[in-house]
Parts: C-alpha cells; structure tokens; sequence
C-alpha cells in the first residue's frame, strides 16, 4: 500500500469518526434531552400520584396489593405475578421450562388460590407487568367486590371502562393497567 493510499484511509476514519462523534455524542443526546423536556412525566418513569403528591407506584411498572405477610389484599385487583417480586432493580423472567417443577409447582399453587387465566398462572418475561388481560381482571371482579361490599355489576363496569385496545388498533392485547384500576376503585369509595 502506498503512502498516499494509506494517508487517504486515515483520512476517511477520521472523517468518519467526527461525523458520528457528533451524531451520536451530540446530536442524539441532544435529541433526547429535548424530548426528556417535552415529555417530563414520561421522562420521570410515568410515576402516579395521589391527591396529596405522593408517589403511589408508576403506570409502567406493576407493584403487588399485598398486606404486609405478602397475602393478597382481597379488596384490591391482583398483578400478574413477577419472578422479580416486583423489584424494578431485578427485572427479568424466571427462566424456568415449561417441564421445571419450580414452575408446575408455582403454576399449581395459583390455581388452587383460583387463578384461571394465563396470565394469572404465569409471570410476564420482565416480571414488571403493570396491566392485566381484560378477562383476568374479569375474573377477579366477585373476589373484589365482596371485599368492598359493592355489587358485581358496578365493578364490572369500572374494570370495562378501564380496558385499553391494542396500541394502534392491532398492536399487543388489549389490557388492564392494575394500579390505575385499583385507583379508579379507591376513588369511587370516596
């Protein structure tokens, strides 16, 4: 190779490395500060508050309605359950087969509690989800209702109201987020 080529390939390495230097060091930081300001909530982890301001949980991420012995509060609708117990810090699955006795165990468990729906049965792959299907929340309506002493039919109605279609018409399953649903009902004993 001569010199002259030689000096040529620099040359373009280091074009090319101040063009993505200030794409990717400058242009895209500065991007995404501008979006972090236009959108500071969603910026902030979508955090949820309650009429006082204090942080109750965040629409992104699921929290369990538990007492403090870790047994379900019945007058609460129930998360999907997490192999992370909720813990943002330890987001993932269990990564247990299908065939683990862990899982056959854990799925066992919740269905002699009376969970019926997949997505009452089994963790979601973060262990994170904040929402729930629509017929899982359905099927949790007696439980809840007797708790709050309310008839089925007007916490059926809420858990309609709260349902979100799929993201652009036919994106995911429709869904319920558990903490806004848990809200809503809070908010309608007052």
């Amino acid at each position: 190779m001569s010199v002259r080529t030689s000096i040529r390939t620099h040359a373009t390495a280091v074009r090319a490395m101040l063009v993505l230097t200030v794409i990717l060091g400058l242009a895209y930081p500065a991007l995404m500060l501008l979006v972090g300001l236009a959108m500071p909530a969603q910026a902030n982890g979508s955090l949820v508050r309650d009429e006082d301001g204090t942080v109750v949980g965040s629409a992104l991420i699921g929290q369990s309605f538990t007492d403090e012995s870790g047994q379900p509060l019945p007058q609460y609708f129930q998360s999907r359950p997490s192999a992370s117990d909720y813990d943002a810090l330890a987001s993932g699955g269990s990564n247990l087969g299908p065939e683990n006795p862990e899982l056959v165990d854990a799925i066992t468990e919740r269905q002699a509690a009376g969970a019926s729906t997949t997505d009452a049965l089994t963790a979601s792959g973060s262990g994170l989800d904040p929402d729930i299907s629509p017929e899982n929340a359905l099927s949790q309506v007696p439980t809840v209702a007797a708790a709050r002493g309310l008839y089925e039919s007007v916490v059926r109605d809420l858990v309609r109201s709260m349902i979100r279609p799929r993201d652009l018409g036919f994106l995911g399953e429709e869904r319920v987020n558990v903490l806004e649903l848990n809200r809503a009902l809070d908010a309608s004993a007052r």
